[in-house]
């Protein structure tokens, strides 16, 4: 289980920011595009600078080594990154049955990258991430490119997850809707600040 605790954080284009997401809860974050919140997520997963402190549960990031803290606290970018030819060359091990929940078939490992639409990436992309099993998750618009069938499928999965793991998320999405479904807590960058929504 993993709780997020941020104490005057500061990422590029924010002002230092306090949030406590508890573990097993969704915090959504929203904001126009520009505002800063990918760099925001990029900063808390140790990718862009940042200042001030982020805590997993008891332990602060400046105690972890950069990919130690990204094991445990995962990025879901909303481009992800395939650097081999093979599906199944990103993936150490497989979980079939997470595949399945994102109708995606055991044969997907041996699909080329190159013949991926986007939404498959991105489903691809949740099941490499959730394979690593971080106790924070951070998503970056997870289901954007996503049929309706499909975004009923990740955000199912995801509140699954995170109530069997105790997960916590941080989940950037600008439906409204789908931010009261998701979450618990909702907030908005606007001029730099982080605001309450709900």
């Amino acid at each position: 289980m993993g709780s997020l605790t941020l104490k005057q954080f500061q990422s590029p284009l924010l002002e230092p920011i306090e949030l406590y997401i508890p573990a097993g809860h969704c915090t959504t974050l929203s904001g126009p595009s520009g505002s800063g919140k990918s760099r925001l997520l990029r900063a808390l997963a140790d990718l862009d600078p940042h200042q001030g402190e982020a805590w997993l549960d008891e332990q602060e990031m400046a105690s972890f080594s950069g990919p130690a803290w990204r094991r445990e606290v995962g990025l879901l970018p909303a481009e992800s990154a395939w650097w081999k030819d093979r599906v199944g060359d990103h993936f150490p091990h497989v979980d079939n049955a997470l595949l399945s929940l994102l109708d995606l078939p055991p044969n997907a490992m041996q699909w080329e990258i190159s013949r991926l639409s986007s939404g498959e990436r991105q489903r691809l992309a949740l099941a490499r991430l959730l394979g690593n099993m971080p106790q924070v998750l951070l998503l970056d618009e997870p289901t954007a490119n996503l049929d309706q069938n499909n975004i009923d499928r990740v955000e199912e999965l995801i509140a699954e997850w995170r109530r069997q793991h105790k997960t916590a998320v941080l989940w950037v999405s600008h439906d409204p809707d789908q931010q009261r479904r998701v979450g618990e807590e909702s907030r908005h960058i606007a001029d730099g600040r982080l605001q309450v929504i709900r």
